[in-house]
Parts: C-alpha cells; sequence; structure tokens
C-alpha cells in the first residue's frame, strides 16, 4: 500500500514514519496540487492533506488507484465530497482537535481588543507609556452570542463562564447537559445579531453558513459590538466586513474570505485594506497552532490510516461522502 503525505513538517514526519510499518509512505511539504502538477499521474492507495491541498475531480483523474483521502482539518471546504462519493472513495477528517487551541485562542483576540493591549504593548516598546486613551471595558456581564456549538463552541462557552459573561447559542445541535450547566440560553440567528456585545463564529463552511453575516444582516449588530471569526472566511461576507470596520466597536478575524490571495500577496485586494483598518486585528489563520492541537491531529490521523489499512470503518469519516 502507498501512502502519500502533503503539507507535512519535519515533526510530521518523524511521526508517520515511526507509527505506520505495513505501508509504504511518500511526504512532500508541497501541495497536492502542487505535486500533480508535474506528474501525470500517481498511484497512491491513500493521500493525507491539509487545507491548503485542494481535491476536485481534476486531483482525482490523476490518482486513478486512491481509495481514501485524509484531510488534518477539521474543515473539509477544500475537498469535492461529491466527487468521491461518485468515486467511491473514502474521505476523513480529525473532529474536534482543535476545540482548546481555538477557543484560547478567541480570547486572546477579545482581550486584546476589549483592553487594547496590542497598542499598548507596542507603544512600550517604543518608550510612549501613555494609556489615558486605551479605555477599555470587562468581559464580566457582557452578552457573548456563540454561533455553533461543536467542539470550539463548548470549549467557548466554558471559557466565557469563567469570565462572568451571559451565554447565547444558536446551533442545529446542542450540548443539553452544557447547557443547563452553565446556564446558556438558546437563541435565534437574529437575536444574536442584535443583542450581542460579543459574537463568535464557530460553524463549517458549508452552503448554509456561507457568507452567513453580509452586508444585508450586518446593520444589526450593534455599534459597540465585537465580532470574533476563527472558523471560515467565507462565513463573514468581505462587504460585511467593509462596513462593520467603520461602525462597531471592533473585528478579530483569524480567517478571511479570499485569504488564499492575500497570502499570496496580490495587490490592490480589499482584504489588504480591511485588516489595516484601526478596529480590525487579523492573524494568519493560526488559532490551531498549538503543540497539544498538532499531537492531537497527528494522533487522530493516524488512528484513521491504520483503521483504513486494516479495513475497518473510520472513526472520523465525513458522513456526507458516504456512498
Amino acid at each position: 500500500m502507498k501512502i502519500a503525505f502533503f503539507e507535512v513538517s519535519n515533526e510530521d514526519i518523524r511521526f508517520f514514519k515511526s507509527k505506520i510499518k505495513n505501508a509504504k509512505c511518500f511526504f512532500y511539504s508541497q501541495t497536492l496540487n502542487e505535486f500533480l502538477k508535474n506528474c501525470e499521474f500517481a498511484d497512491f492507495d491513500a493521500i493525507s492533506v491539509f487545507v491548503h491541498s485542494k481535491v476536485t475531480e481534476s486531483e482525482i483523474e490523476k490518482l486513478p488507484n486512491l481509495k481514501y483521502i485524509q484531510t488534518r482539518s477539521t474543515g473539509y471546504d477544500h475537498i469535492d465530497c461529491s466527487i468521491l462519493a461518485k468515486e467511491r472513495i473514502a474521505v476523513s477528517n480529525v473532529k474536534g482537535y482543535a476545540g482548546p487551541a481555538v477557543a484560547e485562542f478567541v480570547f486572546s483576540l477579545l482581550l486584546n481588543i476589549s483592553r487594547k493591549t496590542y497598542i499598548a504593548v507596542q507603544r512600550s516598546k517604543n518608550y510612549n507609556f501613555q494609556y489615558q486613551d486605551l479605555l477599555g471595558f470587562e468581559l464580566n456581564s457582557k452578552k457573548i452570542g456563540i454561533v455553533g456549538f461543536g467542539t470550539i463552541g463548548r470549549h467557548l462557552a466554558k471559557l466565557a463562564s469563567g469570565f462572568g459573561m451571559k451565554i447565547f447559542v444558536y446551533s442545529r445541535n446542542y450540548d443539553e447537559e452544557l447547557i443547563k450547566k452553565l446556564k446558556i440560553e438558546k437563541s435565534s440567528y437574529e437575536d444574536i445579531l442584535k443583542n450581542s456585545d460579543v459574537i463568535v463564529f464557530a460553524v463549517p463552511l458549508t452552503k448554509e453558513t456561507y457568507h452567513m453575516l453580509n452586508i444585508n444582516n450586518a446593520s444589526l449588530l450593534k455599534e459597540s459590538c465585537i465580532v470574533i471569526n476563527p472558523a471560515r472566511g467565507e462565513v463573514i461576507s468581505l462587504e460585511a466586513l467593509d462596513l462593520l470596520s467603520d461602525r462597531i466597536y471592533g473585528i478579530g478575524l483569524d480567517v478571511i474570505e479570499g485569504e488564499k490571495m492575500l497570502f499570496k500577496n496580490v495587490d490592490a485586494l480589499k482584504q489588504k485594506e480591511i485588516i489595516k483598518r484601526d478596529n480590525v486585528l487579523y492573524t494568519p489563520h493560526m488559532a490551531y497552532f498549538t503543540k497539544e492541537a498538532l499531537d492531537r491531529i497527528r494522533e487522530k490521523s493516524l488512528k484513521n490510516l491504520i483503521a483504513f489499512m486494516e479495513g475497518r470503518e473510520l472513526p472520523d469519516e465525513i458522513k456526507v461522502c458516504e456512498h
């Protein structure tokens, strides 16, 4: 059996080499797409990719022996599941690995915005110790609206409870035990937009969540509101960000619509203009990036790979790709 790993670090290579004994493994730092540009076809039985590898029909055509695709991420919007279902190719992600990492990162952005910490730190490095214009506000007793109540949403709720915040959640599914324990209120999406002091998006990118916050409903937010998006950039439209960056208290983004073009440093991008604005804090899709989260990614990925090799059910099979 031949397994190819793409977008891997040296630590990834050491881990998988030491754990997988009954397969021939190939490791590439480049994306799947970059690799396939240089060959007519590849005879891998399985591939392991990350979020920058796009898997569409054109890639599948160059992988005639492919039986399994694994993405070492929770989100799988870079994979065309309809094609995989048609070709009877199994696919899995790594569910639940990023809860603590992303939730804590959200609060690092939130605290920087609410207390203007990042401005004070930069001033101090330049020996400017003035802070009288950096009046912040407390999170205690503020209303936080969490959109999505999966692993990340639940961790967000636990942290918000520790800060003494009033928690409102909009989701398709609820953890009723946690709802009761933390005295969380279920809410409509519209009410979260209208009433929250802080809104955090913790949803995957789907047809339903694409541009969930847009130019039409962005006006519902209070001027004192803070919006945080650690999910996928396309959950919030650029038009909505453009409007809100001149209107609300603050925006924290770990993702932004069209970020791949931003990473390529394309000139005259709207994204560049938005992330330079005073009330926008942007980080380059790094909320997941902790040692512990990377360890969980490797361990969960390995479990799925071993299950595939042994012909067992995949622990994290993406059911939307069922065939």
